[in-house]
């Protein structure tokens, strides 16, 4: 399959400032998507055009992210994700609104509501008539190189963001796994994405 054209062009000139943050200080660069008007984030250390920066492009998780939440990993991966980056000094993370693999906050409330009666994450949506992931990852591609990126060492257990995302032209040198947030509560959730998602996990999770 061909890349698709880099063609991101920033028309919120200014939407970029600091913001000091648990980890350290960042700077945090807003874009919008001209196709559906969402609005992301790009938060960033250092010279993004030099090198190859740690990335990580993280989707939204608000009950992860914002609430904590035990039933997932995404809170204690954007966390080990901004913490490495300080340490390092030079990297970044796109922040993309994502919500629920893509499917929305709603409908993964339908999908919780559903893995409450014994369902895996996967059959949850499945039996909601939605995707296992509809995620895309072509406009987390266009704002990392319309920031200069074209080679990054990504962090991801998830081959389908690696893919997507040298397909639409940036290279990955390096793929650094993330393995944190394991508890009893999604243990099930951990294996699932294992065993039928294909991200690349230890078998002990």
């Amino acid at each position: 399959m061909e890349s698709a054209p880099i063609h991101y062009n920033n028309n919120t000139p200014g939407a970029d400032a600091v913001l000091p943050t648990a980890f350290g200080d960042f700077r945090i660069r807003a874009f919008r998507d001209p196709g559906d008007g969402k609005e992301h984030a790009i938060l960033y250390v250092g010279d993004l055009s030099e090198g190859s920066p740690l990335v990580r492009v993280h989707s939204e998780c608000l009950t992860g992210d914002a609430f904590h939440s035990l039933r997932c990993d995404c809170g204690p991966q954007l966390h080990a994700s901004m913490k490495a980056i300080q340490e390092r000094g030079h990297g970044a993370i796109a922040y993309m609104r994502q919500e629920g693999r893509g499917i929305g906050l709603y409908s993964k409330m339908q999908a919780y509501a559903l893995q409450d009666t014994g369902m895996d994450t996967l059959d949850a949506n499945l039996a909601l008539g939605l995707p296992a992931d509809a995620r895309k990852y072509d406009f987390a591609a266009e704002m990392l190189y319309s920031m200069g990126i074209q080679s990054i060492e990504l962090v991801t257990n998830n081959p389908d963001k690696r893919d997507q995302l040298t397909q639409y032209g940036i290279k990955i040198s390096n793929r650094v796994p993330i393995i944190v947030g394991q508890c009893a509560e999604n243990r099930n959730y951990m294996q699932t994405k294992g065993s039928r998602m294909g991200h690349i996990l230890p078998s002990e999770v």
